[in-house]
C-alpha cells in the first residue's frame, strides 16, 4: 500500500499492469495529478485484494457445497 502511494506508477507495473501504469506515470509527472495517481493506486490495489478474497470465498463455498 506505501508503494501505492508514494510511487503508483510503480504499483501497477509490479502488478503486471503495464498500460495502466505508463497512464499512471503520465499523470503523476505533474504535482496536482500525484494525488489522483496515488489514489487510483490505492483503489485498485484494494479492489485486487477484494477480487482474490471473494475468490477464495466462492471456490471455498463450492468445495462445501460439493461435500454436502
Amino acid at each position: 500500500m506505501l508503494l501505492a502511494i508514494l510511487l503508483p506508477f510503480l504499483s501497477f507495473i509490479v502488478r503486471g499492469k503495464i498500460i495502466t501504469g505508463i497512464i499512471c506515470f503520465i499523470l503523476q509527472i505533474t504535482i496536482l495529478g500525484w494525488i489522483p495517481a496515488a489514489i487510483w493506486a490505492a483503489l485498485s490495489l484494494h479492489n485486487a485484494r477484494a477480487e482474490k478474497r471473494n475468490e477464495k470465498l466462492i471456490r471455498a463455498v463450492r468445495e462445501n457445497k460439493a461435500q454436502f
